[in-house]
């Protein structure tokens, strides 16, 4: 399998991605709706493939302070999703799980750096459920990392990790909105192989 890449990957293929993409996100959004007791609505989400530097202009621009969320993929696919999203919406978030005002800008408490792991770890497992779902593959994602920091540092951890995949990268960017407009970013990196058993799953070839 090692002459697939992304870039090889048909439009058919592709076409399955952003549906994968847009009944996860649908179901992260129903998630966090359940999570945070109220309404949430989404904007269709956009799913694009992209070069690695390019998901920091994207975010705002590298030096964008960013909450991260990362998991390892585990089961018949191996590989990462991190979900990201900018800090004061990471914290408005956490105020309305914890039902407290937080400013924007401040730091996370580490009860409130658990939270917003958890809001993380829901809005993922929701969006890794619709994939096993659709695919009737196993996957399951390890405990949650959280990082704040730069988009760029951030996004620096998959780019290392799965560098070897070619200089591509699925994204799938969803709008959020309660009150509040929240852009969030899954990363999925499945490695090479995995993509072939996704694929293949779903009665595609490339």
């Amino acid at each position: 399998m090692s002459d697939i890449t992304l870039e090889s990957m048909s439009e058919q293929y592709y076409d399955v991605l952003k549906e994968i993409g847009n009944i996860g996100a649908g179901n992260a959004t129903t998630a966090l709706a359940q999570l945070l007791q109220c309404k949430v609505d989404m904007k269709v989400p956009q799913v694009k493939l992209l070069e690695f530097d390019e998901l920091g202009e994207l975010m705002g621009g590298e030096e964008q302070i960013m909450a991260g969320i990362y998991l390892c993929v585990e089961g018949d696919i191996t590989g990462s999703i991190m979900f990201l999203l900018r800090k004061d919406a990471a914290r408005h978030l956490v105020s309305k799980l914890m039902g407290m005002e937080l400013s924007p800008d401040g730091e996370f408490s580490e009860i409130e750096s658990s939270a917003l792991k958890e809001i993380g770890n829901i809005i993922t497992g929701a969006y890794l459920n619709s994939l096993s779902t659709l695919t009737n593959l196993v996957i399951y994602p390890s405990v949650p990392d959280l990082t704040i920091d730069m988009a760029g540092a951030i996004l620096s951890v998959p780019a290392i990790e799965f560098g070897t995949l070619g200089d591509k990268i699925l994204l799938i960017q969803t709008q959020f909105t309660d009150d509040y407009d929240l852009d969030g970013f899954f990363v999925l990196v499945p490695d090479l192989e995995s993509y072939a058993k996704i694929l293949g799953a779903l009665g595609l070839t490339i």
